[in-house]
C-alpha cells in the first residue's frame, strides 16, 4: 500500500470521526410566523434544536412527538460508528488493502442501512397521524424530505447534512479515493 493511500486514510477516518463532536443532519422550518426558521439537528446520539417548539406545531397536524429516547439507532449508532473509525484506522496501519474493501463496502453499507432507516423514520412521522388531530387536510401527508427542500402547508422544509455529515461524506470521498485512485506514471518514470 503506497503512503499517499495511507495518508488518504488516515485522513478519511479522522473526518469520520469528527461526527463525534458535530451534527450530522439537520431539518429546517422556515414560516412566515418563525423567520428565524426552527431546526432540529440530528447528532450520533440524540437531537437538539427547536424540538419543543416543533413538537407543539406537530401536535396540531397529528404527528407523533419527536423525543430522542424513542430511537434506539441513537444507542447503537455511536459504537457501529466507532467500530467503523477504527477499521480504517486499521487499515491504514496495517497497510491491508483488504482491510481498506472490508472498510469501503461497510462505509457502503452503513450509508445505504442509515438513509433507509432516517426515510423510514420520516415517512412513519409524517404519515402516521392522529385521526383526531386540530388540523386534517384530506390526502396530505407531512413527510419532510430526505434531502433537499419541500413545501408543507406554508413551513418549507429543509433537509440537508450538517457539519458532522459534511465531514463523514468527505471522509467516504477520501475512502474511495484511496481505494480507486490509481497514480499515473510520469513519462520519466516510464523510461526508468
Amino acid at each position: 500500500m503506497k503512503s499517499l493511500t495511507r495518508v488518504l486514510i488516515i485522513i478519511s477516518a479522522t473526518l469520520m470521526f469528527g461526527a463525534y463532536f458535530f451534527p450530522l443532519w439537520h431539518i429546517l422550518l422556515d414560516a412566515p410566523q418563525y423567520p428565524e426558521g426552527l431546526e432540529l439537528k440530528i447528532w450520533l446520539n440524540g437531537l437538539s434544536g427547536n424540538i419543543s417548539q416543533i413538537n407543539g406545531l406537530n401536535h396540531y397536524i397529528g404527528m407523533k412527538f419527536i423525543v430522542a429516547d424513542d430511537f434506539k439507532e441513537f444507542k447503537i449508532l455511536p459504537y457501529v460508528f466507532g467500530l467503523l473509525t477504527l477499521i480504517g484506522f486499521a487499515a491504514a496501519i496495517a497497510k491491508s488493502r483488504r482491510l481498506l474493501w472490508v472498510w469501503f463496502i461497510s462505509l457502503c453499507l452503513f450509508a445505504i442501512v442509515g438513509f433507509s432507516d432516517f426515510y423510514i423514520w420520516e415517512y412513519n412521522y409524517g404519515h402516521n397521524l392522529n385521526p383526531h388531530a386540530a388540523i386534517k387536510i384530506e390526502g396530505m401527508n407531512y413527510q419532510p424530505p430526505l434531502f433537499g427542500y419541500k413545501q408543507l402547508l406554508n413551513f418549507t422544509a429543509g433537509s440537508l447534512p450538517d457539519t458532522g455529515g459534511f465531514f463523514v461524506g468527505l471522509g467516504g470521498i477520501l475512502a474511495a479515493a484511496a481505494l480507486f485512485y490509481k497514480p499515473r506514471l510520469s513519462s520519466k518514470n516510464k523510461s526508468k
